[in-house]
């Protein structure tokens, strides 16, 4: 296995992202775990209303990264823009995303394939740029940050979301307790290219930072069939050969090391709203 952090490693973004039933499946065992947090989307909403001159009149609207659509959708329901566009480098997911779409009629949303470090949009044209967990990806963020810079219009806004660099700590220590991977709490984040403690510093690269909201978001997992749903598609650990993927066995491993209990765990998410360089405060 490489040695690279998984989220930056080239050679692993087919099986990170080549099947969206897999980060459907990862994502819905989080969220059914989740006992405390805003929903990130409506948050992004939030920040938005918040903080940009016209709310209720913007144009085209930059989801960068993503993924299945969600935050595209929950985007153009809640704010109404004229147009938004999710961008993100899986086929399979952007698959999944516009099928979603298609069950909302009347929801302006186009999802394209494209490189986050080369926007395929003209400069000044996006009147909100959203960057949520995706700028990790990426061993250049600050290259992604400048052209999310490029793209804004005069008045726009960027809304950059991450996570703290210990997110899962509870996890990483059951995972190396149980001996599927005994390097588990000794791994590089997976966030570390753009975490909680320094996604600011990115921003203002090309940015101006109008405000950061750090919230603590945590998750309660029932047990082991329920956290191994989870697990078994996280890129951060070595797990024995076999169990990669597969959520029965893993559970199955998992019986057989550790008693079965609840698993709590925590997450930092970082906001950071900003704007164009020189534009108005």
């Amino acid at each position: 296995m490489s040695n690279l952090n998984p989220f930056l490693d080239p050679a692993r973004q087919q099986e990170l992202y080549g099947h969206a039933s897999r980060l459907a499946g990862r994502t819905g065992a989080l969220m059914r775990a989740k006992t405390s947090g805003r929903p990130v989307p409506e948050t992004i909403v939030s920040l938005v209303q918040a903080h940009h001159v016209q709310p209720d009149r913007l144009g085209l609207v930059l989801d960068i990264g993503c993924g299945r659509g969600t935050s595209s959708l929950v985007i153009s329901r809640r704010l109404r823009p004229q147009r938004v566009v999710g961008l993100d480098t899986s086929l399979s997911l952007l698959a999944q995303a516009r099928e979603r779409a298609q069950k909302l009629p009347r929801t302006p949303v186009d999802f394209l394939e494209g490189d986050f470090h080369e926007l395929p949009l003209p400069a000044k044209s996006c009147d909100v740029a959203v960057a949520a967990f995706c700028l990790y990806h990426s061993p250049r963020p600050q290259e992604v940050i400048a052209q999310i810079a490029r793209v804004l219009a005069p008045g726009g806004l960027a809304v950059l979301v991450t996570k703290g660099l210990d997110s899962y700590r509870e996890m990483d220590q059951l995972v190396a307790s149980s001996g599927l991977d005994a390097r588990a709490d000794r791994h590089e984040s997976l966030y570390a290219a753009a975490h909680s403690g320094n996604l600011t510093d990115l921003a203002t690269s090309s940015l101006d930072v109008v405000t950061v909201e750090d919230e603590e978001h945590s998750f309660t997992f029932d047990g082991h069939d329920h956290l191994a749903q989870y697990l078994a598609t996280n890129p951060k650990y070595d797990l024995p050969p076999g169990l990669f993927g597969n959520p029965g066995a893993l559970a199955a491993t998992l019986h057989e090391f550790l008693p079965d209990q609840p698993l709590t765990t925590r997450s930092l998410i970082t906001f950071v709203v900003a704007r164009p360089k020189g534009g108005p405060a």
